[in-house]
């Protein structure tokens, strides 16, 4: 387990990868851009690769003795040691928000320890916002307004702000999982910025009826923990990292209100 010290070293140096890797993903935003299926049929473009390419090399290069999972090079059945820390890449969560050209894409790196994410740093380049978070230190947002450390937020008295999902969602499962609670506004959004919202006291609860990948959620995830909120199964049970095939259940993403 690494130190709170270690860990603030670190995350100073995410940053600059991560920023990095979201000039790579805006240089291929902004071209004529090539799409091309993945054999799950999930899109992909160069921007996926060439982000993907980047942060690999330089976490190799930061942490050699670290093991990387990441969505675009890991291949099949290549997995950390039972306990061993790992990180967890996506380099570009929410291709159809990039293909679409919404601008609801984010960048992805977070660090797994004890199977829950100690360190984690989420881009959203075409946003201009750098959400970060590392465990015992807080969580902050880096924008227009400047760095600002962020704090999940109590639950207002006019009810939740929900974020779900723009490209995927069940609205009779969500509106099962909501029932009983008062709801005050329904928001959608794109990729792992749904838990930041969360983490920045912007909106209350994000629950997750779909599939998802650890990757997808793991650096959303660090910074939630850091600033306050916590991410549980759909049945209230605890939510842990390191799973045979890396895929999650149904989870919800709560901030001081959960």
């Amino acid at each position: 387990m690494r130190t709170t010290a270690e860990l603030k070293a670190l995350h100073t140096e995410l940053l600059g990868i991560v920023r990095d890797a979201g000039q790579c993903v805006m240089e291929v935003y902004a071209t004529d851009f090539e799409v091309t299926d993945k054999s799950d049929s999930s899109p992909v473009t160069l921007a996926d690769r060439k982000a993907d390419d980047l942060i690999v090399a330089r976490l190799k290069a930061l942490t050699p003795d670290v093991f990387i999972v990441s969505e675009e090079s890991t291949e099949a059945g290549q997995r950390p040691a039972d306990g061993e820390a790992f990180w967890l890449v996506d380099p570009l969560d929410g291709t159809k928000e990039f293909i679409n050209r919404n601008g609801e894409f984010t960048v992805n790196v977070a660090l797994i320890e004890n199977g829950q994410p100690v360190l984690g740093v989420v881009q959203a380049p075409a946003q201009g916002r750098m959400f970060s978070g590392v465990a015992g230190l807080g969580a902050w947002v880096d924008d227009a307004a400047g760095v600002r450390e962020i704090r999940c937020r109590a639950t207002p008295e006019a009810g939740l702000t929900v974020v779900a999902s723009r490209s995927h969602g069940d609205a009779s499962a969500l509106d099962a999982y909501l029932a009983g609670r008062k709801v005050a506004e329904l928001r959608n959004a794109g990729s792992s910025l749904k838990i930041c919202l969360v983490a920045a006291g912007e909106a209350d609860v994000y629950p997750r009826l779909g599939r998802t990948m650890e990757w997808d959620i793991a650096a959303g995830h660090a910074v939630l923990i850091a600033a306050g909120g916590h991410i549980e199964q759909i049945d209230g049970s605890a939510f842990t990292y390191s799973k045979p095939d890396f895929a999650n259940p149904h989870f919800a993403a709560w901030g001081l209100g959960g």
